[in-house]
């Protein structure tokens, strides 16, 4: 398959037509021809997907998507948006009223909402289960066409409604939100469809196609998907409530509290793209009451989660309480945050470890799963990269992400700014840890914490194993001598497996490496750093605590959504019930 890059503006215009050109699928290639009947065999009639991700825009002064960015901030931040429940097409509004305020000024309201209780949870519950049958019988073909018209919409139209959405709701930064809520999630968009129509290819053996013609097809699972997104992502809600409904299911979506405004954009642009009402129903709802009324349906046939682990074992434990009463094992498909690590070889290029570092670190504040939390540095080389970390956090501008001049904003909320302070306070009480840059924070007009370096003496400190999920990178120097020791920390210190990248020259530890952490990292970085990857490029996904590693943005993705039927049609009557061994 063609390599899916990422590329610029710049350059997408003669590369896109190349690839419409040369790499777009056949889609008579998807099944043999014969006298089976139709309604039996997959559908022939697929829009032709081109392989290729879509461009990151650069946004320089003066440039068209720069202005055009600036006007949906400008309106976007003018209204306090009114964002109903909907359940079927049904807009409900509860006295259960919430608002979404701008992180970076949390005094500013961005957007109303309505929390939905159980009853309320009960009826999308309903109406998802009875939509189900209806939209699975909706052929492939016409769902890669939504599916295609979406991904145009948000790559077109809608584009800077979802960045300004996002950055001025998650306080992203202008190439946060663009890698984001536009980039990645038109990649969910358009890819998973990709994936659905390079999976239907695949059709069994049919030894002799005049006696039997077997086939697959594949079907949603009867019953409902809870799909229960972050904050941190908007694509992730995208990918999380749609992936399933693009699969034949119907989905009730609860988005985060402090997502709500980017979510809303990305379920009106599905709607005016073509999905039927009652597909995927928009509840934002009180956590536990959405759990608890979820978990007890008896048509529960999976839930699709970005979170943290107290949640996720929450839900899990939930199901296996109830397991005698559903329809269906429930498929459980979570990604549950890491403890990612940057491990430094003697031979490592100290400013590369320096440059990927600060990135990963501290881009979006370290509220990215695959965030650099700790790191381990040799004795020889932690004189240089400290001194160059050092240097370049005091470099980075913290400020209102509307000034496009900021590296990073705002934590979410109230609780993510008390639980990361935490830790930076024990830093300054603890003798084994010290500060060597950040450790300040104000929560005045919004919730603000400057990137915290902190080295310590001590691997097993709390600050070097416990997710933070905040803007602090721990550091743990050791002994060259101590190669060896040092590694076996990385994958025996936390209970998270996400991500993990290694820095050297040296071509015989690269490989150890890459044996002595297979289980320490679902995504796996050599002389890069942690974050980044790219759907179609790098499936995301991690073991251990960090989740069931699905691979969100690869093909094996899709297929957790989908209940496949095998198919066997026999053209030749059977006759006779004995066999002709019998005779002789």
């Amino acid at each position: 398959m063609l390599s899916l890059a990422r590329t610029t503006q710049a350059s997408v215009k003669p590369q896109v037509a190349a690839l419409i050109g040369k790499h777009t699928l056949n889609p008579n290639n998807l099944m043999t021809k014969s006298r089976s009947i139709s309604s039996v065999v997959p559908d022939t009639n697929l829009t032709d997907f081109p392989t290729f991700n879509e461009p990151i825009l650069e946004y320089k002064k003066g440039s068209a998507e720069r202005k055009a960015l600036e006007a949906a901030l400008k309106k976007t931040a003018a209204t306090c948006e009114d964002i109903p429940i909907v359940i079927g097409g049904k807009e409900i509004r509860t006295d259960q009223v919430r608002h979404q305020v701008m992180p970076h000024n949390h005094k500013h309201k961005l957007a109303k909402f309505y929390y939905a209780d159980s009853n309320t949870v009960k009826s999308a519950i309903k109406t998802a289960v009875e939509t189900q049958p209806k939209w699975d019988r909706t052929p492939l073909s016409e769902r890669l066409k939504i599916w295609e018209k979406a991904a145009d919409l948000m790559a077109g139209k809608y584009r800077q409604d979802l960045n300004a959405a996002t950055m001025l709701g998650q306080s992203k930064t202008v190439i946060q939100a663009e890698i984001d809520a536009s980039a990645e999630l038109i990649d969910f968009i358009r890819l998973n469809a990709f994936f659905l129509k390079e999976c239907a290819k695949y059709q069994p053996i049919s030894e002799n196609i005049n006696v039997t013609k077997n086939s697959m097809r594949y079907r949603g699972i009867d019953g409902f998907v809870a799909a229960v997104s972050p904050f941190n992502f908007t694509a992730i809600g995208g990918n999380l409530a749609y992936t399933p409904a693009l699969m034949g299911n119907a989905v009730v979506w609860k988005p985060s509290d402090t997502a709500v405004l980017s979510n809303w954009r990305i379920f009106n642009i599905m709607r005016e793209a073509g999905v039927p009402d009652g597909v995927v129903n928009f509840v934002p709802a009180d956590g536990p009451v959405f759990g608890d009324t979820i978990t007890s349906s008896p048509h529960l046939a999976g839930i699709n989660f970005t979170g943290s682990v107290p949640t996720f074992n929450r839900l899990w434990k939930q199901v296996g309480n109830n397991i005698d009463k559903y329809t269906n094992f429930p498929r459980l498909i979570g990604e549950c945050g890491g403890k990612n690590f940057h491990f430094v070889h003697p031979t490592a290029d100290a400013d590369s470890v320096i440059t990927s570092t600060i990135r990963s670190s501290f881009e979006f504040c370290g509220q990215k799963c695959s965030a650099c939390s700790r790191m381990y540095v040799p004795e020889s080389l932690w004189p240089k990269i400290k001194e160059g970390l050092i240097a370049e956090a005091a470099k980075l501008k913290i400020d209102d992400v509307q000034d496009f001049s900021t590296f990073t904003s705002a934590v979410i909320d109230d609780k993510a700014f008390k639980r990361i302070t935490s830790y930076i306070e024990h830093a300054k009480k603890s003798p084994n840890l010290e500060i060597i840059a950040g450790g300040t924070y104000s929560d005045a007009k919004g919730y603000f914490i400057n990137p915290t370096i902190v080295q310590t003496t001590d691997p097993m400190d709390k600050i070097m194993v416990e997710e933070i999920f905040g803007p602090v990178l721990t550091v743990y120097v050791y002994k060259d001598a101590d190669l060896q020791k040092a590694m076996n920390l990385v994958p025996n210190s936390t209970q998270f497996a996400l991500t993990g990248a290694v820095f050297g020259q040296d071509e015989s530890f690269l490989k150890k490496a890459l044996e002595e952490f297979k289980m320490a990292a679902g995504n796996f970085y050599i002389n890069d750093k942690s974050t980044g990857s790219v759907v179609g490029q790098q499936p995301f996904g991690g073991g251990r605590m960090s989740g069931t590693n699905d691979k969100a943005g690869g093909p094996h993705y899709i297929l957790r959504w989908t209940s496949p039927q095998a198919i066997k049609e026999t053209f030749v009557p059977l006759r006779d019930i004995n066999y002709p061994y019998m005779k002789e």
